[in-house]
C-alpha cells in the first residue's frame, strides 16, 4: 500500500476444499438442519434463500443472531448480511458471501467465504479477526461433517 492509498474498511476471504459435489456442499450451508449439525451449535432457523430472514444461535455467543439472505443462486452462491460491532456501513451489518465452485471434475468443491466491512480501527480489526477465525472454523467443521459425519463443534464450547 502506498502513501496515497487509504484503508477505509476491513474484510477477509477464507477458502477450503470439500471432497463432495457442489450441490451437496451448497445444501450443507443452505439447509438449517444440516447447518445446525456442524456450525450453529445452538441451532439454525430458516433456509438460506433470497429474501429470507433466518436466525443462527451459538453456544459460544448465546442468543439468536438475525441473518438476512440478500442473494442465493443455488448451487453457486449465497450472500447474507448480519449485525456486527464496529462495522463501516450505515446499517451496522457486515456482508458475507459464500461461493461454491466445482473442482476436480465435480468430485470436490472449493468453498470461498468473504466477509466485509468493518471500520479500519483497532475495534473493527478485533471483530474482523474474530469472524475470520469463526468462518475458518466453520469450513473445517463443514469438511469433517460433510465428508465424514463428524461434528467437530460438539461439546467444544459448552
Amino acid at each position: 500500500m502506498n502513501e496515497q492509498q487509504r484503508l477505509d474498511t476491513l474484510g477477509f476471504t477464507v477458502s477450503g476444499r470439500i471432497a463432495r459435489p457442489v450441490d451437496e456442499v451448497y445444501e450443507a450451508v443452505a439447509d438449517p438442519e444440516q447447518l445446525s449439525r456442524y456450525f450453529t451449535t445452538g441451532g439454525a432457523r430458516g433456509r438460506l434463500e433470497a429474501g429470507a430472514d433466518v436466525s443462527w444461535d451459538f453456544h459460544d455467543f448465546p442468543g439468536a443472531f438475525p441473518v438476512t439472505v440478500v442473494e442465493s443462486d443455488p448451487p453457486r452462491r449465497i450472500v447474507i448480511e448480519w449485525e456486527g460491532e464496529s462495522t463501516a456501513g450505515e446499517r451496522g451489518t457486515t456482508t458475507t458471501t459464500f461461493e461454491f465452485e466445482p473442482i476436480d471434475d465435480g468430485v470436490r468443491t472449493l468453498v470461498t467465504i468473504t466477509e466485509a466491512a468493518w471500520r479500519a480501527t483497532p475495534d473493527g480489526a478485533k471483530h474482523a479477526f474474530g469472524n475470520c477465525e469463526g468462518w475458518t472454523g466453520m469450513l473445517a467443521a463443514m469438511k469433517a461433517w460433510v465428508e465424514h459425519g463428524i461434528n467437530l463443534r460438539d461439546g467444544f464450547y459448552a
